[in-house]
């Protein structure tokens, strides 16, 4: 019999946002595999680090962050061909992604290269804007509000006519796209409902309102209520 793939969240950071599930599965898993950039654990490993039990075979799935994209088949085809190799054996495979594996999860580059051989599980975890949504004390949504959720790379027009026909919004992916983002809000005059929450649950942790903001990394959104 084939080994089971995982896809495990891990959340958002704080390592005791883990499901008792999630930390059940990468005790129990012979194999761990994560997302990492060419150097170091990367943040999923760090974030599920006081949960791995020694004796792993891990396997760090390496990859530039460009955002030209450029390596990023090349590098799921071989963490799709390692894994495969560890299922056939009968091994089971945790993936951890940061976040859940199915909301902008790395995880699901390797489902769809492997979900046809072999058998796959999710287990969900505590995505981004859930957690910001926490630590600001900000309600996505009460009654009937509609929610977007928007990604900063988007073109500025689509972004807003999103923002226009919902009443609440997470944009995602913010860093170098932060001047696009705040030239749309201050357009629709929602520059002073925004806040920007950067690498919510970790140490590292900050509350910046849009209009003091002069940059964001990568891991940062900004919540929007109209």
């Amino acid at each position: 019999m084939s080994g089971t793939l995982y896809g495990i969240g891990i959340g958002p950071g704080d390592p005791e946002l883990l499901t008792l599930k999630a930390v059940r599965l990468i005790a129990a898993c012979p194999v761990l595999a994560w997302p990492a950039p060419l150097e170091g654990d990367g943040l999923a490993r760090t974030i599920a680090a006081p949960h791995v039990p020694a004796g792993k075979t891990e396997i760090a799935i390496r990859l530039s962050f460009r955002p030209e994209r450029d390596d990023t088949d090349d590098a799921y085809n071989s963490a799709a061909a390692t894994i495969a190799n560890h299922l056939e054996q009968g091994r089971d495979v945790a993936v951890l992604c940061e976040g859940d594996p199915l909301f902008f999860g790395s995880f699901i580059y390797l489902m769809t290269r492997l979900r046809g051989r072999f058998p796959v599980q999710v287990v969900p975890g505590i995505a981004s804007p859930m957690a910001a949504a926490a630590v600001a004390l900000h309600p996505l949504s009460t009654l009937e509000d509609a929610v977007a959720i928007i990604p900063a790379t988007r073109a500025e027009a689509e972004i807003e006519r999103l923002l226009q026909a919902a009443e609440s919004a997470v944009i995602m992916k913010i860093g170098r796209h932060l001047p696009k983002v705040r030239r749309v809000l201050d357009r629709l005059g929602l520059t002073d409902k925004a806040l920007v929450v950067e690498r919510a649950t970790q140490q590292a942790q900050r509350l910046i309102p849009l209009a003091h903001a002069v940059e964001a990394p990568y891991f940062s959104l900004i919540l929007v209520h109209a």
